[in-house]
C-alpha cells in the first residue's frame, strides 16, 4: 500500500483550531483509543492515570523552546523585517541559521537592526535557501549578554496557524513543564498536556519516566508538497538519547510493560536509533526520519498525540502508529465532538 499526499486531506472546520490553551493543563479533553478494537472513550486529560500500572513507562521530549521570532529593520530603507531564529551556528562568531520574511528584499551584506535604536546589528553573511540566510550578529559584550539582549528581543515562535499576537501567558504555556535543554523552535506539543500534580500522581503510582531531547524544527510546519510521500525529504533535526533513557526503555520492552511514547517527536527521535534486534541504542546527532503508513513500530505500545492538521506530516506518523483508517475515523468523531485542533488543542491517547 503506497501511501499518497491526497489521502491525508480532511475537512477541518477553522473554528476548531485552537487559539488558545485550555485553562488547565492536565484538563483538556482526551479521546481514548483502542487499536485492537475501535472503541473511542471520552475523557479529560489528567484521567489518562488509570490507564497505566505500575513499571510502565512514559518517554518525553525534554528540548525546551526559545524565543525565535524577532523582528528588525533594514538599514537605509527601514523595512520590517520578520527574523526567524532557526539554529546556532558558530557561538564566538554569533552566527545563526535563520529564515527572514520577506526574503525578497534581503541580500548578502545587508544589515539589520533590531531593537531600540538598533540595541543588536546583524549582518547577512550568507544565503543558504530562497529564505534562509546566516546572520553575523555583531555584539561586543560577554557570550551570556549577547544571548540575553538576543532572547530579550525575541518573542515566543507561536504557529502561523495561531491567528494572533504573542500573549504573555504564551511563554509559559508553549513549552511543557519538564522542558530542559534549550534548542528548539516549536514545542513538543503533546508533552504540554501534562501539570506537575499529574506527573506526581503517575510517580506515586510507580511508571517511570525516560527522557530523550530531540529539538523540534520548524520541518514540523512545512508543508509536504510531492503527492508520493517517499519523495518528502524532512528537515534535519538534533536528537540526543541518553545511556540511561535506554536502559528505561530498553528494560520496559524485556519485562513487557507499556511503554508509551509523548507526541511525534518522541517517536522519530526513538525510531531513529533502532538496533537490528528491535532495541534501543544511546545516540548523539542528528535525524531526518519521516514515518508515514505502512510503518512497523516495535518498541511503543501506546502513544499520546494531539490533534494534527490535514497534510502534515504529523498526522502521517500518528496514523502510522493509530492505523490510517481508524485515525481517519476517530478524526471525523473528533469534529462531530468539538474537540480542539493543533497545537494548543487537545489530547488522545492510543493503545
Amino acid at each position: 500500500m503506497k501511501m499518497k499526499l491526497s489521502q491525508f486531506k480532511y475537512d477541518l472546520p477553522s473554528n476548531l483550531i485552537a487559539m488558545y490553551p485550555a485553562k488547565n493543563r492536565d484538563e483538556s479533553r482526551l479521546m481514548v483509543m483502542y487499536r485492537n478494537t475501535g472503541k473511542i472513550e471520552h475523557k479529560i486529560f489528567k484521567d489518562i492515570i488509570s490507564y497505566f500500572e505500575d513499571k510502565d513507562i512514559l518517554v518525553f521530549n525534554n528540548t525546551k523552546v526559545f524565543p525565535a521570532r524577532l523582528y528588525g529593520n533594514k538599514e537605509k530603507t527601514g523595512a520590517e523585517i520578520e527574523v526567524f531564529l532557526l539554529r546556532e551556528l558558530n557561538k564566538e562568531q554569533r552566527l545563526w541559521d535563520v529564515l527572514v520574511d520577506p526574503a525578497r528584499k534581503i541580500r548578502i551584506g545587508n544589515k539589520l537592526y533590531f531593537g531600540e535604536e538598533g540595541i543588536l546589528i546583524a549582518e547577512v553573511i550568507d544565503n543558504t535557501t530562497s529564505r534562509g540566510r546566516t546572520l553575523r550578529f555583531l555584539y561586543d559584550g560577554s557570550y551570556e549578554e549577547f544571548k540575553k539582549t538576543l532572547y530579550s528581543l525575541g518573542e515566543t515562535p507561536l504557529p502561523r496557524f495561531i491567528k494572533r499576537g504573542v500573549e504573555p501567558e504564551d511563554k509559559e504555556r508553549y513549552q511543557t513543564i519538564y522542558a530542559k535543554h534549550e534548542g528548539a523552535v516549536a514545542a513538543p506539543t503533546a508533552g504540554m498536556h501534562f501539570s506537575k500534580q499529574l506527573l506526581k500522581r503517575f510517580e506515586i503510582k510507580g511508571i517511570e519516566f525516560a527522557e530523550i531531547t530531540l529539538h523540534v524544527g520548524l520541518g514540523n510546519f512545512r508543508s509536504v508538497e510531492v503527492e508520493d510521500l517517499t519523495k518528502h525529504k524532512m528537515d534535519s533535526e538534533e536528537i540526543q538519547i541518553s545511556e540511561e533513557a535506554v536502559q528505561i526503555v530498553n528494560g520496559a520492552k524485556k519485562r513487557k510493560s507499556d511503554i508509551c511514547y509523548v507526541g511525534t517527536t518522541v517517536m522519530r527521535a526513538l525510531e531513529s536509533s533502532m538496533s537490528t534486534t528491535g532495541y534501543l541504542k544511546p545516540f548523539e546527532g542528528w535525524t531526518n526520519r519521516f514515518i508515514f503508513p505502512p510503518y512497523q513500530f516495535k518498541i511503543p505500545t501506546r502513544m499520546v498525540s494531539n490533534f494534527h492538521l490535514p497534510y502534515s506530516t504529523l498526522l502521517m506518523m500518528v496514523s502510522a502508529f493509530a492505523g490510517f483508517d481508524f485515525l481517519f475515523k476517530a478524526y471525523k468523531v473528533a469534529i462531530e465532538e468539538n474537540y480542539r485542533f493543533g497545537t494548543y488543542g487537545d489530547a488522545m491517547l492510543i493503545i
